[in-house]
């Protein structure tokens, strides 16, 4: 049978109950310091001066579109003529090889620069130091003449008899010069970004992968090259676009690239200006299409760089903008009915 001791509460002080303060007509006006709307501050100089950018670009526009010594018309019906693709296609064509070559050879002189051997690390120095200072056109007319310097070539013993040996007349022709000359070129430049990219990774990372037992070629596949990459692709796309532009130098060996195409157009018809924009505008094609594929190379390896994460490419921008402008049409249009239905009753 329960007490009274068991149903009365226990002896203390009881808390008070909170009680929210009515609220004054004070606390109901605005805060000038919090409240206040931020405004950026003007800036009339950087007004005036797109302004008159703009107006400089359309004074531009209009003297290249209106001036008739351009003739479009005739830029036009070259455009797209069987021997400016042809010249096109060549063009493409020489860049990748003597890139993707270039790049095979330049990584194994990287190699050799960091190299312990001081022997290797000479050999791969002065390769690079002597491609890298004479011009590129010396260079293909060298090989080009190579006919002249080494009537015959052979291979054996130094100072020695030798086994093989073949007359170099004839040798190698326009084309074939060219991919070597390139080649051997790209490959000084490829040796110095490879080799610029594998010292860019910390020394850490290679110490901390040593300490875990990771061999070689994992710590190559795995640690080193994703970070390199990071620092060879950007300074790589740079190359790729240099080495479009730098085929047009072998229109001096008669190669049908896409310049000496032009040329040969040209020569017949006289029709200099038109036909050199043809060259022109195909380069800037093929370069910004090369500029987009390196920014979203760039973008993959750069995945986990920063905390804040990859900014929105131009394509997602475009959607965001997209999707809101939907929204905001979406909300009118809803308004707009409520309102029809409001007057309707």
């Amino acid at each position: 049978m329960a007490t009274p001791q068991d149903v009365l509460p226990a002896a203390g002080p009881r808390p008070l109950p909170l009680v929210k303060a009515p609220a004054t007509p004070a606390d109901h006006l605005p805060d000038p310091l919090t409240d206040a709307p931020i405004v950026a501050r003007r800036r009339p100089g950087q007004l005036v001066s797109a302004a008159f950018a703009l107006l400089l670009l359309a004074m531009a526009v209009n003297s290249v579109v209106r001036n008739k010594a351009f003739q479009w018309d005739v830029v036009a019906d070259y455009f797209t003529s069987t021997s400016v693709i042809d010249g096109l296609l060549l063009t493409l064509w020489l860049t990748g090889a003597t890139l993707s070559l270039g790049f095979v050879l330049g990584t194994v002189l990287a190699t050799m620069r960091l190299s312990a051997n001081p022997v290797l690390r000479t050999i791969g120095w002065g390769y690079i130091w002597l491609f890298r200072s004479t011009p590129p056109l010396v260079q293909l007319l060298f090989f080009f003449n190579i006919g002249a310097l080494y009537p015959t070539l052979g291979l054996g013993i130094p100072f020695g008899p030798e086994f093989v040996t073949f007359k170099t007349v004839n040798l190698l022709g326009p084309t074939l010069t060219a991919v070597i000359g390139l080649t051997l070129l790209e490959a000084a430049y490829a040796a110095e970004v490879v080799r610029g990219g594998i010292l860019s990774v910390d020394r850490g990372q290679l110490e901390a992968a040593q300490a875990l037992g990771l061999g070689r070629g994992r710590v190559l596949r795995r640690i080193i090259i994703p970070q390199a990459m990071r620092s060879i692709v950007p300074t790589a796309g740079n190359m790729l676009i240099s080495a479009l532009k730098g085929t047009s130098i072998v229109s001096v060996l008669a190669v049908s690239d896409l310049l000496y195409s032009v040329q040969l157009v040209y020569n017949q018809t006289y029709q200099v200006i038109p036909m050199l924009l043809v060259a022109t505008i195909w380069y800037l094609v093929v370069t910004t299409v090369l500029s987009v594929g390196q920014y979203y190379i760039e973008r993959h390896y750069a995945r986990g760089a920063t905390r804040e994460g990859l900014p929105p490419t131009p394509l997602q921008r475009a959607r965001a903008a997209l999707g809101r402008l939907r929204t905001a049409v979406d909300a009118d249009d809803e308004t707009a009915a409520r309102t029809a239905a409001g007057e309707g009753r």
